[in-house]
């Protein structure tokens, strides 16, 4: 889908900037923190209420509506 090749190519263009990185850790961090970036710009799904309401009633008990 378009949403998961965006966060692909988000990801792919942090981690290619950067080069090499002192540890796991701060490979880690950046990535968490290109994530975050990612979401704040993400945009309302349509029927988002209609498909929230059918999971909650597909997965009673495991999902809070």
């Amino acid at each position: 889908t378009n949403a998961v090749e965006s966060l692909n190519r988000v990801l792919r263009k942090t981690l290619k900037t950067k080069g090499s990185f002192p540890t796991e850790e701060a490979a880690t961090k950046l990535i968490f923190l290109a994530i975050r970036n990612f979401e704040k710009g993400g945009r309302a799904v349509r029927e988002w209420v209609a498909a929230r309401n059918q999971l909650a009633i597909m997965f009673t008990g495991r999902f809070d509506a």
